[in-house]
């Protein structure tokens, strides 16, 4: 398959799967005498597993190694195990990050309606260092 073929096919423009190439997470395409590159037949699927595991939040040096493992890596999966372990914890922080985010948002909705100077509004005081306070302190808006 050509470039665009496979681009297509996967759900990816031209220039990722040349960017692939070079990071590794594609073999190299031969090439027809005219210097066009031809995929193999994975070509497509490699590429919809690194956009897969994108989405589930791998980087690409961590696509990288779970590809090594999907090809023939280690007989069991520890690697990988350990490998989920830590973004299941990763993940776990950046939910706990998001509710307090919604926490302080939903204060300041329920802050909105009062009088100005009853206002306490921490996201706007977590944004604007000029309303920095000292612990125990609590800024007014």
């Amino acid at each position: 398959m050509r470039t665009a073929q496979v681009a297509r096919q996967a759900g990816v423009n031209t220039q990722t799967l040349r960017y692939y190439e070079r990071r590794g997470l594609l073999p190299d395409p031969g090439r027809t005498g005219a210097g066009y590159r031809v995929y193999g037949p994975d070509a497509v699927r490699v590429v919809r597993f690194v956009k897969r595991a994108q989405e589930l939040g791998f980087t690409l040096a961590e696509i990288e190694a779970l590809l090594h493992l999907a090809h023939g890596g280690p007989d069991n999966c520890d690697a990988t195990r350990q490998m989920a372990t830590e973004k299941i914890t990763e993940l776990d922080g950046k939910i706990a990050s998001l509710h307090a985010m919604r926490a302080s948002l939903a204060r300041l909705v329920d802050t909105c309606t009062q009088p100005r100077a009853d206002r306490d509004c921490p996201l706007l005081h977590s944004l604007d260092p000029a309303h920095d306070t000292t612990p125990g302190e609590q800024a007014r808006t």
